[in-house]
């Protein structure tokens, strides 16, 4: 699959301090260690709508990291799925009574010019599910012949076949391993009894009769009428789960164990546990070394969701004529594991202060500039502090108001907002 296109990132005199970083897994902050190659996967989208506020939330503060490692001097593999074939789609296009392929094809476009025009660096490999299935089937039969997988008899609605993850076996492979343990909870901390509703609101299927364990994740969907199914060898006819996709995907393109695995909260249980548990019993090694994770967004302090019919649309917002900044720096004003609420105010601010900090651009002096990108550094290395690093720059542009810049000191402004926040000042 193509990814987008990523402007070229300026390059800054100086380094940043290390990273640190709070680790979801194990609930404090850590150092990340400093690396010519750093690796990073952040979930995908499944595209059945538009890039609403919460996803481009959750890709821009993964792009700090990602521009924070390459300001370093780290070069970055970074990997992104597209869920281009799952339950929700189907039925969006049923619903709408468009071909399924279309709709997935038109929504993964649209979101391919939104991170675009929100200057998102471009994930090296951009990888779907469906260009994924032949190299998900041997890996699934594998699990079975390891008895990590298991076969569920079919009943009056389901036929036989669908392959199932033995999380009791995977646990006790785990187990065995010693100091690369896997369990359910590892990274979201829920209790079984928080589990198991949360499992079927996100897509499980706790009561499904004949699995072993009410938590065990589909791995193979069998082939049903109407519904796309490819070739699954001794699979037979069907489609992968959800998250055996990304195990695949990541171990196709990353070492194990990677440096960071990312995407919003609402992926920390059932998906980042279930697919850090496929790779680890695919490969013998944790997936990832450290698992970070953005808060929910939602709209005027309610729940922003697609069944309330209360998105903030990122390509509504550019249609109606919205400079791309000025959204990012909106998202960027709100730490990035904090919830918050997307409101009209909000995006007034971030418009105000763009033009602030492009008129500022009048005042920079080589010297002042040099101050200020250490003071933005020292923020955003701080878990990706961006609020403060926003604040940083307001107060340069305060304190240089006053002076007469120069034509060098402007460019090396533009370029660290550019470099260190993804906010180009200067076409």
């Amino acid at each position: 699959m193509i990814s987008w296109n990523s402007r070229t990132v300026p390059g800054l005199p100086g380094s940043p301090p290390p990273i640190r970083l709070w680790d979801s897994a194990l609930k404090r902050f850590i150092e990340l260690p400093a690396g010519q190659r750093q690796g990073l996967y952040v979930c995908g989208i499944t595209p059945y709508d538009a890039t609403h506020m919460g996803h481009a939330a959750t890709y821009v503060a993964f792009d700090l990291l990602n521009r924070l490692w390459r300001d370093a001097g780290s070069a970055v593999d970074y990997v992104q799925n597209v869920t281009d074939v799952d339950d929700p789609l189907l039925e969006r296009a049923s619903a709408t009574n468009v071909d399924w392929m279309d709709l997935a094809r038109s929504q993964t476009d649209l979101f391919r010019a939104d991170m675009e025009a929100l200057n998102v660096l471009a994930p090296a490999h951009y990888v779907g599910a469906v260009e994924s299935v032949a190299a998900i089937v041997p890996v699934i039969e594998d699990l079975l012949k390891r008895d990590l997988a298991y076969r569920v008899p079919g009943s009056e609605t389901d036929p036989d076949g669908d392959v199932y993850f033995s999380v009791d076996q995977a646990t006790e492979l785990s187990d065995a391993a010693g100091e690369t343990q896997w369990k359910l909870g590892f990274i979201s901390h829920l209790g079984e009894d928080e589990m198991i509703p949360t499992f079927a609101d996100r897509g499980g299927d706790p009561a499904r009769p004949g699995k072993r364990n009410a938590l065990d994740p589909l791995l193979w969907r069998v082939a049903r009428p109407s519904e796309p199914a490819w070739d699954g060898a001794s699979l037979g006819d069907g489609r992968p789960g959800w998250h055996i996709e990304c195990s695949v995907i990541a171990l196709q393109h990353l070492p194990a164990p990677f440096a960071v695995q990312g995407g919003g909260a609402d992926l920390m249980f059932p998906h980042h546990e279930m697919s850090s548990g496929h790779a680890q019993a695919i490969s013998g090694r944790p997936l990832a070394r450290h698992y970070a994770h953005a808060g929910m967004v939602g709209l005027d302090g309610e729940k922003m969701s697609k069944s309330k019919g209360n998105l903030v649309l990122v390509s509504a917002l550019r249609e109606a004529g919205t400079d791309p900044a000025a959204i990012r720096l909106a998202i960027l004003a709100n730490h990035y594991r904090s919830d918050w609420s997307w409101t009209s105010i909000g995006l007034d601010t971030a418009r105000y202060r763009l033009d602030t900090w492009r008129a500022a651009l009048a005042g920079a002096t080589v010297e002042s500039v040099e101050d200020l990108v250490g003071a933005m550094r020292a923020a955003l290395t701080d878990d990706l502090d961006a609020p403060a690093a926003l604040l940083a720059v307001d107060r340069w542009c305060a304190e240089t108001a006053h002076l007469a810049g120069t034509d060098s000191g402007a460019q090396l402004a533009a370029d660290a907002f550019d470099a260190l926040l993804g906010i180009r000042l200067k076409d």
